[in-house]
């Protein structure tokens, strides 16, 4: 029988993912520990919740708000598994009324965003800036809620959202110009930025080599320091259950639409289509960081061996 640590069961908060069901049904486990599973939805309260006030011991949580986490000490640690990336062409839509051809056109433009600090906000205005030559500086950036982390504060080209609005039906109005992320709008002036974003996420992955990651998991410092073991016990555990998930893959079974879509992602990425640990991921890593930092979410670019607990 497995001999359990000292520290006792570890509160631990995931999304419930093709990938983590395994772990989540105690299919497979970290050797020595013991995992609860609290559920809470949508999974980004998590993020702020654990934020805020280290709520829970093993946490799933935004890539840019770990940054952001990072730059303001706060006393956790993240592992090299990424439970949530994709790519973030499809997330920009624009109102035909505003004038807009092409990215270049956003400049001078309000453009919503739920978050300064949501990672797709970062990526979609990393790909905008890097790929399309777009001056992040020349856009009004209108948010909806608050950052995670409540010490952040934001350029001056970032403005609040009256209270109560809705991102999707100010672009559909017209009171924004732009929107990344405003999911399904029932207007006919509302078009995607990029209208074949499946050739545009080619492109831009022919061209860097990078696919985006949103999300990793972060334990406690304090876990950490005691348990010099727990990083890699839990890593492995992720991996082992991803491992369940790709022998689906693998096998041509029936998917539901989540695992469906990973399947087809595989067309881009190749055989894995969500690769843990620091080699694989060092170039998405790496890119985000200098987003990060290019748009004022942080002081510095952040090298990944600092931001992730040894685990190979």
């Amino acid at each position: 029988m497995m001999q359990l640590s000292g520290i006792g069961t570890l509160e631990t908060v995931i999304g419930s993912y093709p990938h983590t069901a395994a772990l989540k049904a105690g299919e497979v486990a970290p050797d020595g520990y013991a995992l609860t599973f609290t559920e809470v939805s949508p999974i980004i309260a998590a993020f702020r919740r654990m934020v805020r006030s280290l709520e829970f011991d093993v946490c799933e949580m935004a890539l840019s708000t770990y940054l952001v986490a990072r730059e303001h000490a706060k006393p956790f640690t993240a592992i090299p598994v990424f439970l949530v990336r994709g790519f973030h062409h499809d997330a920009l839509a624009y109102n035909a009324r505003a004038g807009i051809s092409g990215p270049k056109d956003l400049e001078g433009k309000r453009v919503g965003v739920r978050a300064y600090t949501v990672t797709t906000g970062v990526w979609a205005r990393g790909i905008l800036a890097s790929q399309y030559g777009v001056d992040l500086d020349k856009v009004t950036w209108v948010v909806f809620d608050e950052e995670h982390v409540q010490e952040y504060q934001t350029p001056g080209n970032v403005e609040t959202a009256p209270a109560g609005a809705k991102m999707a039906e100010m672009l559909a109005e017209g009171a924004l110009d732009a929107a990344i992320g405003a999911g399904a709008v029932d207007s006919p002036d509302v078009r995607p930025l990029f209208p074949d974003a499946r050739a545009a996420v080619a492109a831009w992955y022919q061209a860097t080599g990078v696919y985006p990651i949103n999300h990793t998991v972060v334990v406690k410092d304090e876990l950490l320091r005691r348990e010099p073991g727990l990083a890699r016990a839990l890593y492995a555990a992720f991996g082992a259950s991803k491992a369940r998930f790709l022998e689906r893959l693998r096998a041509g079974e029936a998917l539901e639409r989540e695992a469906a879509a990973l399947a087809d992602r595989r067309a881009i990425v190749g055989d894995d289509p969500l690769p843990y640990g620091l080699a694989p991921n060092r170039a998405a890593l790496e890119m985000l960081a200098r987003f990060a930092h290019e748009q004022r979410l942080v002081g510095r670019r952040m090298e990944p061996e600092e931001l992730f607990a040894p685990v190979e």
